[in-house]
């Protein structure tokens, strides 16, 4: 590839209608997907139309330089990562052309998110077979790439079971449509004088010469992904070309269109959980299963729900599991709740006293339930306290053998001193796992790969294959040739040949691979930058670097609705404002190869400006990457004996701002929106569109100190006069207040100014938010000592005292006394709410902060919120947009609107009038204020109403 990247830029952006980037970030954040392996991209494009991927491939034909297709970019066996050109499908091609629910077809362009097509044809009562876990964000061109499989694939097969026909480019430009090829159409075929001519006439003999090999030789297993298609052209598959293609991984030809088959899907589910003693005697009892028309038979150790267990004691999903250490989720379906229950029963029936079963009918339990499965990929990354890793990610073995091949396979990881946690696919016998590989040093990489090979000879041994869902890729392309014989590796060498004789799609997978442990993400590019942090970052035990590895590229921040992460990103829809791609270019910036300048780097600072420091990652993201705490101490040492920018004065100096303002608030009120304002805001980096908040006549802490607390309380405790409750919101302080005096409390409340040193923390300004935590602290350490829980309002600080002031000063006992006695305001009055319970209130909806999400949880809120007889519906609703001072800051506004826009703001503008906006967060109520008519409410506020001392 000797053209300069200069040349193909200016090639491309002369013929392309979407955009092309070569900038470092890019090329950092595509140098890697979901897998161990790095390879940096001369550049990406991003194709508006067909017309755009012809001219990319030509203008690489003409230079030699290869071309990678990608999707979501969650390949796990590294198929989508190459040195040339990506082409990235998902942000424009992403369009459903045509359903036809009578035929079962739908016709769809190569970007199309999985869960969009499901959406789309769910009311005709089908839907697309296959379904990685990754349905969420996975695109159809990636399925059709690696060969998609997933949880139903008993019920529905591979990809290349459910595909039609595709319309495909060649590297030569050639397009064509291919499918099932009836013999007189393939004898015309090979008839032409052209291009195609040739192409079929080639692939014919190919058929001709090897048929017999193919037959003998390719294992009869129903998730055989490993190696090509070539059973596709077969007589017996009517020389299907187009499921030929399927699992090439984009290194035959470029898929333009796809048109798809569609299954009908039980309106009604059920689930029969069957818990086995352990994992063998669980794969020991999958045959039983299989003859019983179940549509998903998946398999959960005890490992894995041991991490659930750990991360999240509350999850729903660990009451609904009977006893064992391994279990079988087993899901059945039908017309009707009867049909599905009595399959579901039938189930539990064949496997007797065998397992001990229960069967469960309500969604929500079997969606809490199907969420452990889902993202076991993340949750088994990091336990035990050891880094784990794909790369034996997914092998499959026939059914009949899982139980013996799983013995074997544990026995070959103890010889190897390894831990790895297996669940999976049990009912078509494919395994996931991740393993605590070292992929740190050389040795250790010597040791994967001796390690994937024995691996390979055993799955071989017991009839599998080595890829039995993600495809071979970098991963898995080597050992190919110890699951097949000599003359099939020659065979799939002629068929990429026959596509692609110039090697210019996607080389290096499934033939002529690299070796396995070449370009290891985390060999090649080792930080360079010193990876110790300001903050204690505890989870990573100060290190940065094992904070970036943490994202193992599987993009649930890719979402597009549900939870919270990640709200920038779903505005955008650029790779930058994702979770993940932050995570990688800050990998990027400590290995210092792309990303240049280290802290300094532009290409991190861009991508973190949008980040809005919600948190939502740090519950929703499987592995707890906490870009929020990532951005704080990139900001610190960025912007470290520089200039900052305007707003980290204005507004991460906002506790003194609001304190002087409070010497004449009438006066600063007036001037803040006088004809001065505009030079304010300008000054202070808010941008002009944002209305600032009105400081109350009086702060809660002047309201406090003329008044007197109860007598004879039945407990004291301490109100925390945040900063947004005690100048913006006291009316909520003076309702707390009386709602704990009404409970028996006697509150106390620090009369000298306390703040947690969340604006200083969230603009990077550590030492001074740290110097603000510890104060605060000290002056509660008298109350600490005696006992008092210190009752918080706002989730932002709440959630701060009790958690980021423990990475900010972890070696301060007053800040560690604090932060364990920190307590939400419902957490304090639920226990008690029997005394005050009422049986009917308003209506309302609740915007959950995202703070509150990430740290705190919201049971008892919503056991509260009961309590006050209201009827709420939490909205689903992600980020409110506003973000503390992210809303404010010049340039944010739009992104905070249209997150606003996403789901909140429609909601509150649909609800019927008297219908309550209950939102605890004063950024929520905020951006409430200043795009709706609605005046939000806090929890407090309800309470005090249903003990009747508003």
């Amino acid at each position: 590839m000797a053209t300069s990247a200069d040349v193909l830029a200016a090639e491309l952006r002369g013929e392309l209608s979407g955009p092309a980037r070569f900038d470092p970030g890019t090329r950092a954040m595509y140098s890697t997907d979901a897998s161990n392996y790095r390879q940096v991209p001369v550049g990406v494009v991003f194709p508006r139309t067909e017309d755009d991927v012809a001219a990319t491939v030509a203008v690489a034909r003409r230079h030699g330089v290869p071309v990678t297709g990608r999707g979501a970019g969650t390949s796990i066996a590294g198929n989508a990562v190459g040195p040339g050109l990506v082409l990235d499908f998902s942000r424009h091609l992403n369009r459903i052309l045509d359903v036809d629910p009578e035929r079962r077809l739908a016709r769809v362009q190569p970007g199309v998110v999985l869960d969009s097509l499901r959406a789309a044809v769910a009311g005709h009562g089908l839907t697309f077979g296959p379904d990685p876990s990754t349905h969420s964000r996975c695109t159809l061109g990636g399925m059709i790439g690696n060969n998609a499989c997933g949880t139903h694939s008993v019920a529905w097969g591979k990809t290349v079971d459910n595909v039609h026909s595709l319309d495909v480019l060649l590297a030569d430009g050639t397009r064509l449509q291919v499918g099932e090829t009836t013999p007189a159409e393939l004898d015309r075929l090979c008839s032409r004088g052209d291009r195609t001519g040739r192409l079929y006439q080639e692939l014919r003999a190919l058929r001709d010469d090897a048929g017999d090999l193919v037959r003998r030789s390719f294992p009869d297993l129903t998730r055989r992904v490993s190696g090509y298609n070539l059973d596709q052209l077969l007589p017996e598959s009517g020389f299907h070309l187009a499921r030929a293609l399927v699992g090439t991984e984009g290194s035959c030809a470029v898929v333009l269109g796809a048109t798809v088959q569609l299954v009908p899907s039980p309106p009604v589910r059920a689930m029969t959980v069957l818990g086995f003693p352990d994992t063998y005697a669980a794969a020991d009892e999958v045959p039983r299963l299989r003859g019983l028309d179940a549509l998903a038979i998946e398999g959960l150790s005890a490992e894995l729900v041991d991490v659930v267990r750990q991360r999240n004691p509350a999850s729903p999903a660990l009451p609904l599991l009977p006893g064992g250490r391994s279990w079988l989720l087993v899901e059945s379906g039908g017309d009707d709740q009867g049909e599905a229950e009595a399959a579901a029963r039938r189930i539990a029936a064949a496997m007797g006293e065998r397992a001990e079963s229960v069967i469960h009918t309500a969604p929500a339990r079997m969606a809490a339930l199907w969420k452990i499965r889902e993202e076991g990929s993340g949750y088994s990354t990091r336990m035990a306290g050891s880094e784990r890793w794909s790369g034996w990610e997914d092998a499959a073995v026939p059914p009949e053998r899982l139980g013996s091949y799983l013995r074997e396979f544990d026995a070959l990881l103890a010889s190897y001193g390894r831990r790895g946690v297996t669940y999976g696919h049990y009912g078509d016998g494919c395994i996931h796992v991740r393993i605590d590989f070292d992929l740190l040093s050389s040795p250790g990489a010597t040791e994967y790969r001796d390690f994937l090979e024995a691996a390979a000879d055993l799955v071989v041994a017991h009839g599998g294959s080595v890829s039995g869902e993600h495809g071979d890729g970098r991963a898995r392309s080597a050992l190919l040739a110890r699951m097949y014989p000599p003359e099939v590796i020659k065979a799939f060498e002629r068929f990429k040949g026959a596509f692609d004789p110039d090697d210019l799609l996607n080389p290096g997978q499934i033939v002529r691979p690299r070796p396995v442990d070449a370009d290891l993400r985390l060999l090649v590019a080792p930080p360079r930058l010193p990876d110790r942090t300001e903050l204690a970052l505890h989870a990573d035990s100060g290190d940065l670097a094992a904070a970036t590895r943490r994202c193992v590229g599987m993009g649930k921040c890719l979402n597009t609705t549900g939870g919270v992460m990640c709200p920038s990103y779903r505005v955008t829809k650029e790779e930058k404002h994702s979770t993940r791609g932050r995570a990688h270019l800050l990998f990027e910036m400590l290995a210092g190869r792309v990303v240049r300048r280290g802290w300094r780097s532009p290409e991190v600072r861009d991508a973190l400006d949008l980040c809005l420091s919600c948190k939502g990652c740090k519950s929703d993201c499987p592995v707890d990457v906490d870009m929020a705490t990532y951005k704080a101490e990139f900001l610190h040492h960025h912007y470290r004996r520089r200039i900052r920018p305007a707003a980290h004065y204005s507004m991460g100096f906002l506790p003194l701002w609001l304190a002087a303002g409070h010497r004449a608030p009438r006066l600063a009120n007036r001037v803040l929106t006088g004809p001065l304002a505009p030079a304010i805001k300008r000054l202070g980096g808010i941008d002009a569109r944002r209305e600032v908040p009105q400081l109350a006549a009086r702060t809660l802490q002047a309201w406090w100190s003329g008044r007197r607390t109860i007598a004879d309380p039945t407990t004291r405790v301490v109100l925390f006069p945040d900063t947004f409750t005690n100048h913006f919101d006291p009316h909520i302080g003076r309702d707390a207040v009386a709602a704990l005096e009404a409970l028996g409390h006697a509150v106390e409340m620090p009369r000298e100014p306390v703040c947690c040193g969340l604006t200083w923390h969230s603009t990077g300004q550590l030492r001074i938010a740290r110097a603000v935590t510890r104060r605060t602290a000290r002056l509660l350490r008298p109350q600490l000592d005696r006992g008092l829980p210190v009752v918080g309002l706002e989730p932002s600080c709440t959630a701060f005292l009790r958690n980021d002031a423990l990475e900010l000063a972890p070696h301060d006992p007053d800040v560690a006394a604090l932060a364990a006695a920190t307590t939400t305001f419902a957490e304090q009055v639920e226990p008690t709410r029997a005394r005050w319970q009422r049986e009917t209130g308003p209506e309302a909806l609740v915007q959950v902060h995202c703070h509150q999400h990430a740290e705190l949880g919201f049971a008892a809120d919503q056991a509260a919120l009961d309590a006050t007889g209201t009827r709420a519906r939490v909205l689903d609703s992600g980020c409110c947009g506003l973000a503390g001072n992210f809303g404010f800051e010049r340039g944010h506004y739009d992104v905070s609107i249209a997150c606003a826009e996403q789901v909140l703001l429609p909601a509150v503008r649909a609800a019927g009038s008297g219908t309550e906006i209950v939102a605890d967060g004063f950024s929520c109520r905020t951006q409430l204020r200043q795009t709706t008519d609605a005046e939000p409410v806090h929890l407090a506020s309800l309470v005090a109403r249903a003990l009747g001392v508003p």
